[in-house]
């Protein structure tokens, strides 16, 4: 049991998972190595062969290095453990000793703790030398920086001046928002020019599978400041109509297809047009939680939604094989979206034509579409791409992994 790395589940936790799996089957696939090691599954297994069961779901994890492999197994095995404190800490122990250049925040957003107990833990290890201290550190998003901040410092006028010195902060703002204003207003004009310069073509064929992130256009109070962070600022938006319009050309059809459209909350009700529009009907949904809070007018949001649309005879997944409904993982950069949404529909769906809609960077084993690909190439099929460029090179290419993250 090479990557068992944390405790045996309790007597009572594992006649629970074994009435389970009498009851129902094993429901979450058992990940081995390309070495045929299991990287997290253990109970599984010897509760499938304590019955003389001799085959259940499995997923093989290729290319991965040894720390790569240990990380995943107390990623997939720490949230869903019921574990004491001192165990929680001989587990953030562990994977500090295998990267302790990786930040206390990005190993709590993976394992689901504080990032101040990791702190804690780290501080033990390093006064205790077992791992040394790093003046930078690695973030989840791959990006090193400090590993201390310095403080900060504000300025705060005697009671006489603070009259005067609002007054003189209002109109500084007051400048400053101005100028911004003008600034975005003719970003987001440069952005909607390239996106109408380089418009994406038709499809010349149907998928089966289809995932989309809609370049959905929010409302906003005041258009003064209401946008400085808007999606504006990144990629054109559209209105819903011209959505619903838009992906009705290209994906809409009688043809048996199943549709993953990402929404966010105030946009849940668009999603379900665009679906309709496209001839979808709405059958279930996945929740991304960001982990962080962001901004909202009823409530702060910090999820989105994955609506899941079904068109035709479209095969349903196996049973046993549907991930949770929610994933847990800190948001990235603007409107990126977690791997683990469109890993799960490559499980659900292996060996079948899929296409992602309003791509922004290419994925392999996906057809992409989007303003932001090449249009004179039209959907672009990265699998294919890769094949021809290792046949003429002669060796295959190393693929890319994402740094340790939540």
């Amino acid at each position: 049991m090479k990557y068992q790395l944390l405790p045996r589940l309790s007597a009572e936790e594992y006649a629970a998972l074994e009435r389970s799996i009498i009851a129902h089957g094993v429901l979450v696939p058992v990940e081995y190595d390309e070495a045929g090691e299991i990287i997290d599954g253990h109970h599984r297994v010897e509760i499938c062969e304590s019955h003389g069961l001799v085959d259940w779901p499995r997923f093989v994890r290729k290319g991965l290095s040894e720390i790569d492999k240990r990380t995943l197994s107390r990623e997939l095995n720490f949230a869903r453990r019921h574990l004491s404190t001192a165990q929680k800490q001989a587990v953030i122990a562990d994977q500090l000793r295998d990267t302790p250049s990786i930040s206390s925040r990005a190993i709590a957003a993976m394992l689901g703790v504080d990032h101040k107990t990791v702190s804690a833990v780290r501080g033990k290890l390093v006064k205790g030398g077992e791992i040394p201290h790093h003046d930078e550190v690695e973030g989840k998003d791959g990006v090193r920086q400090p590993a201390t901040k310095p403080i900060k410092t504000a300025f705060v006028p005697d009671q006489p001046n603070v009259r005067e010195y609002m007054a003189g902060a209002k109109m500084i703002r007051a400048g400053q928002q101005e100028l911004r204003h003008k600034v975005r207003l003719a970003h987001m004009d440069m952005v909607a020019e390239k996106g109408r310069s380089s418009a994406p073509q038709k499809l010349s064929r149907v998928y089966p599978v289809y995932c989309a992130d809609p370049p959905w256009r929010f409302g906003v109070r005041s258009e003064v400041t209401g946008r400085e962070k808007s999606a504006e600022n990144h990629y054109p938006t559209l209105p819903t109509d011209e959505i619903c319009e838009l992906l009705s050309g290209l994906i809409g059809g009688e043809h048996p297809a199943v549709c993953f459209l990402w929404a966010t909350n105030p946009m849940l009700l668009d999603g379900l047009r665009v679906l309709q529009a496209c001839g979808f009907v709405y059958v279930h949904h996945w929740i991304w939680d960001k982990e962080v809070a962001g901004t909202g007018y009823w409530g702060r949001d910090r999820h989105e939604l994955l609506l899941i649309g079904r068109r035709g005879d479209i095969a349903a997944p196996l049973p046993g094989t549907q991930p949770e409904t929610v994933h847990r993982e800190r948001k990235g950069k603007h409107s990126a979206k977690p791997d683990f949404f469109a890993e799960q529909i490559e499980k659900l769906f292996p060996g079948v034509a899929r296409l992602e809609l309003f791509a922004r960077t290419a994925r392999p084993g996906w057809d992409v579409w989007g303003y932001e690909v090449d249009p004179s190439k039209g959907p672009v099929d990265l699998s294919s791409a890769e094949k021809a460029s290792e046949a003429a090179e002669g060796k295959p290419k190393r693929r890319a992994r994402k740094a340790v993250t939540a």
